[in-house]
């Protein structure tokens, strides 16, 4: 899985109590070779034909993952939270949360890229 440099530097400078947690999630998003990362909005974001998902870097709690336009992901997806018109949160508590919301993580950036395609 490439990750961007810019991202890479951002990670080894900034302190969170489940940093660790960050890294996995950013590891499962870019599982897929479609996904790709880079600094926007002085965050991680992660974006294929458009922009998917940033963390929240301010929320030193848990790991907070934003989906910019979460309403629009096709399919019911167990951990995507929020009930607006557009955006969409997973939370994860530590490593072992986002261990057991992997699977739900990797279908989401899989809905996510297929409704993309040929836009």
């Amino acid at each position: 899985m490439p990750t961007a440099p810019e991202v890479d530097q951002w990670f080894d400078d900034y302190e969170h109590p489940a940093k660790e947690a960050m890294l996995r999630v950013r590891d499962i998003v870019l599982e897929d070779d479609r996904m790709s990362e880079a600094i926007k909005w002085k965050s991680p974001t992660f974006m294929y034909e458009g922009n998917m998902a940033s963390f929240n870097p301010r929320t030193k709690s848990h790991v907070s993952l934003m989906f910019h336009t979460g309403a629009s992901i096709p399919g019911d997806h167990r951990g995507l939270e929020g009930g607006g018109d557009t955006a969409r949160y997973m939370k994860f508590a530590d490593l072992a949360g986002v261990e057991e919301a992997a699977d739900s993580l990797r279908d989401i950036v899989s809905a996510w890229c297929e409704s993309r395609h040929g836009r």
